[in-house]
């Protein structure tokens, strides 16, 4: 038993570590931010954050937000160059939905969805460049 769980930290501490930003919960749907993240993925991360601060959308303005934090998780906690950052993953997941109870005619009621979403920027170094 004890081998298993050794095999398993080795494998752990094998891995290349990526620097990384996570915001959860964001107020707003998975499906508006998914396509702000299409535009950025595999853009290097300068280029990313003038893409970003051009776009009046909201959701840009969470994504913007999480690209810095993860542009300054890798300068300061894993001492990378900014200028040979890209973004090598980009995506945003639905969280928990909010339901509230809106009322209608006749005693009845509609169910409104308040849905929030995860977004997650995984940078990466360029190879060769």
């Amino acid at each position: 038993m004890a081998t298993r769980i050794r095999q398993k930290a080795e494998k752990r501490a094998s891995k290349v570590k990526k620097p990384y930003a996570i915001a959860k919960y964001i107020r707003m749907s998975s499906s508006k931010v998914s396509p702000i993240l299409d535009l950025v993925r595999g853009k290097k991360a300068e280029e990313a954050v003038a893409i970003l601060e051009s776009m009046p959308n909201k959701g840009a303005f969470e994504s913007l937000k999480v690209l810095k934090s993860a542009i300054a998780n890798a300068e300061n906690n894993m001492g990378k160059n900014v200028d040979t950052l890209f973004v090598s993953e980009a995506y945003a997941t639905s969280g928990p939905q909010f339901k509230r109870l809106s009322c209608r005619a006749k005693g009845s009621g509609n169910v409104i969805q308040k849905k929030t979403t995860h977004i997650t920027i995984v940078l990466d170094e360029v190879v060769g460049g």
